[in-house]
């Protein structure tokens, strides 16, 4: 199984509390800020921890701006 990666677009200002969040469970997620002026940021979800993370994000986005983005559509990132 591969590691999944996602580009989200967040409040620039709740970049370090998102890393925060996601640091406390440990090993399902590694966040990357790619534009911190635009707010976005990568996230590297280990294999089985979608479902985790997707819930994780689904109550945070009841507090601060959580959006996805594709990251084809995103000038400021060369796709790999």
């Amino acid at each position: 199984m591969k590691t999944k990666k996602k580009y989200f677009r967040v409040d620039r200002r709740q970049i370090g509390f998102l890393k925060f969040i996601f640091e406390a469970y440990d090993g399902i997620v590694t966040i990357t800020t790619v534009d911190p002026d635009q707010g976005v940021v990568l996230f590297c979800i280990a294999p089985g921890c979608e479902n985790d993370v997707e819930m994780i994000l689904q109550d945070l986005k009841k507090d601060i701006m959580i959006e996805r983005i594709d990251c084809r559509n995103y000038v400021g990132i060369a796709v790999s």
